[in-house]
């Protein structure tokens, strides 16, 4: 389902980030090239993975993907991350253009061993946003403001943006123009029906 956004002016941001190399990545959906960047100032690595041309006249599919080494790596279905990943590469090919950024912000920016830390207190019962706070985090720590740089690397201007998430559609607003939010289904379980009921309830996410 597509959905409308409307746009917002977008601000200004000066980040110390370094386009450094680029490889081909052929995958099952698509061959896909692979780019890397670095953010010497904090020795930070960002990769976007692209497929074809980029029409001025037609903005893009894009997703702005937060590292998630357990559902993109482990196949964990305690999240949504992994399906997201996917559905956004299968999407991208099926367009035969689009983008990828794939963030290093693993657990809502809290890092990978925060993340076990906060899974361990929602095996006692506390849902994501609790868990975060309970380890003195805010329950988003993420940040959007590489992006502007990353968008400007590809001479993209307006996208059309893959989430659900309206706190990550505001953050972007500010980066880039976003005609259109694109929806990404989201695949319900036994395991995460607790996880998706809390990012409906608590952080506003738009799933069906």
């Amino acid at each position: 389902m597509l959905n409308t956004f409307k746009k917002n002016t977008r601000a200004n941001h000066k980040t110390n980030i370094q386009y450094s190399t680029s490889t081909k990545l052929p995958t099952t959906f698509g061959e896909f090239t692979l780019h890397v960047f670095e953010n010497i100032d904090k020795n930070v690595q960002y990769i976007a993975l692209s497929l074809g041309r980029f029409d001025t006249q037609k903005p893009p599919l894009v997703r702005v993907h937060s590292e998630c080494f357990t559902g993109d790596t482990l196949f964990s279905l305690r999240c949504d991350c992994g399906a997201q990943l996917k559905q956004a590469m299968v999407r991208i090919a099926k367009e035969k253009a689009g983008l990828i950024l794939y963030l290093p912000q693993e657990g809502r920016g809290i890092g990978l061993l925060n993340k076990i830390r906060a899974y361990h207190m929602q095996d006692l019962g506390a849902d994501t946003v609790e868990a975060n706070e309970l380890l003195g985090f805010k329950p988003d720590c993420r940040s959007y403001e590489m992006c502007a740089m990353l968008f400007k690397h590809f001479g993209i201007q307006s996208i059309r943006l893959m989430t659900n998430n309206p706190a990550k559609l505001e953050a972007l607003s500010q980066q880039i123009d976003i005609i259109e939010r694109v929806s990404l289904t989201t695949i319900h379980n036994h395991y995460n029906q607790h996880y998706l009921n809390t990012k409906i309830k608590k952080l506003g996410h738009l799933i069906s």
